[in-house]
């Protein structure tokens, strides 16, 4: 019976499409293997640049790392690859990573929709390649040969690294040491792949929005699959929901890691979920968990538990526990973040904003309102003729109607205007009744794909400057734009 229970779940995942085909593995193995050899390119361009020794242009190399989803093995036919490029002492981030290596990308037929994102806590491009969505940050290492498999733990390789690139290299670092820690590799695959999908399913996936993250959820997971090595795949998603339905927060999850010393004493944290980093034992995931979702989230731990408590019920179905949350069945009142831009170029860039500083939104609704959740689904808007997103947050039933929507406006857009560097679009916030939501938004399906923040993509009719380098007198390395400014260029952007 357990058999059959894991079977059956295998087939589950394969009928959801969470398990790419071979052709879709080939063409990712593709990109990766044709980015390596663009940034090695890069690497010699640029040491020729620097007018270095010939043996040193011939020895200098850089290379790309994978982590997320793909780096994990368990990605399916819409991930994006999340790719690390690591490269030698002498190639910066603001010269030759985002101008000379962004042309040389650019100038490629398989590469479209290119643009930087600068102003992210972690700095990067991104891109598509042969039609697969690329992340690329950047991590700078203090030696001019940079390995094809870098160790990434290796001291000699760390050494003198700058905190840009120690936080580009975390994701990385962390991914590997869950693979390497997890006593079933296989396995592990298969039960994340299990777990994001309910995840995403039941409306608690997503850091922006005070969710768990795809390195929350693997660290989760590979715990359960370290204190039950030889369990089945149906008993591991049982072990799950049981191990984190009565987990005594905030007790942190701290993956068993033979290499590191226990930490007698846990540093203290603000976190009301803290999920160690397997890769130093004094670091934390990044969480923006408040108390309405940290509710929600344990909320749908024990539904879980008490779904997969008896998996021998002879009417026991997968199906119930990857079930749509009913957020039109559960909520009567909606806040309604509407958001629009201008351009359609200008909309990524103007959500992806807005939803950085969700955090704060949710702390001043959870303050006037009580508890909310912050359903992730994206939707648009089809009778509105700009570009636009729209949120539907559910609100706590019970509570006042009387909510002073407009002093919850005003607060969160002096928190959006602070720093914003891109065209400001338009935010409009509101509460509608559960009968007053359209119809593209009662489904609760929660399969759309969300949108990815991302800053202005390059308006190719603008003024574009050459930039020279500092090396080699009039060798030009690149063209920036100048954003109509030609004092001030944003290089590659």
């Amino acid at each position: 019976m357990e058999d059959e229970r894991s079977r059956s779940l295998l087939q589950l995942m394969v009928t959801e499409g969470l398990v790419p085909s071979q052709e879709e593995e080939e063409k990712r193995e593709i990109v990766i293997s044709k980015l390596k050899n663009i940034v090695m390119a890069w690497a010699k361009r640029v040491a020729w640049q620097r007018r270095l020794p010939k043996q040193d242009i011939a020895a200098s190399s850089a290379t790309i790392l994978t982590y997320g989803s793909y780096g994990l093995g368990v990605y399916n036919s819409e991930s994006d690859i999340d790719a690390l490029c690591v490269g030698p002492y002498f190639a910066t981030m603001a010269e030759d990573f985002f101008i000379v290596l962004y042309n040389m990308l650019k100038s490629r037929q398989e590469v479209s929709e290119i643009h930087c994102v600068k102003d992210a806590k972690v700095p990067l491009m991104r891109f598509k390649f042969d039609g697969i969505s690329v992340d690329l940050p950047y991590a700078q290492l203090k030696v001019l040969s940079v390995p094809e498999n870098v160790d990434i733990f290796n001291p000699f390789f760390l050494r003198d690294i700058d905190e840009t690139g120690w936080k580009s290299l975390s994701g990385v670092r962390a991914n590997k040491r869950i693979c390497q820690l997890v006593p079933n590799l296989e396995m592990f695959q298969a039960m994340l792949r299990c777990v994001k999908l309910w995840a995403k399913r039941r409306g608690v996936y997503g850091n922006l929005n005070g969710f768990l993250g795809g390195v929350h959820l693997a660290i989760l997971a590979a715990f359960v699959c370290q204190c039950d090595p030889n369990a089945s795949l149906s008993s591991l998603i049982s072990n799950f929901f049981k191990t984190y339905a009565f987990w005594t927060w905030p007790t942190p999850v701290v993956l068993q890691d033979g290499m590191l010393q226990p930490t007698v004493n846990p540093i203290k944290t603000p976190l009301s979920m803290p999920i160690q980093l397997p890769c130093s034992p004094y670091e934390y995931c990044h969480s923006n968990i408040t108390k309405s979702t940290f509710y929600k989230i344990r909320a749908e731990f024990l539904r879980g538990h008490n779904l997969t408590k008896d998996l021998w019920k002879s009417d026991f179905d997968w199906h119930n526990i990857f079930e749509p949350f009913p957020y039109t069945k559960k909520y009567t009142r909606f806040a309604k973040i509407f958001v629009s831009a201008c351009q359609q170029d200008e909309l990524g860039d103007w959500v992806g904003w807005i939803k950085s500083r969700f955090r704060c939104l949710l702390f001043k609704l959870e303050e006037v309102q009580g508890l909310c959740d912050p359903n992730p689904a994206e939707y648009i808007d089809m009778d509105v003729a700009e570009p636009n997103v729209v949120f539907y947050w559910g609100l706590q039933p019970g509570k006042t109607n009387n909510i002073d929507i407009e002093s919850v406006r005003e607060d969160f857009w002096r928190n959006i205007s602070n720093g914003y560097q891109g065209p400001f679009g338009r935010i409009e916030l509101s509460i509608v009744q559960a009968s007053q939501l359209p119809k593209y938004a009662q489904n609760d399906t929660l399969t759309r794909k969300g949108t990815k923040a991302c800053w202005k993509i390059i308006d190719y009719n603008q003024q574009r400057i050459p930039v020279y380098s500092r090396h080699l007198p009039h060798y030009v390395v690149g063209y920036v734009s100048t954003n109509g400014d030609p004092e001030y260029p944003s290089a590659g952007c």
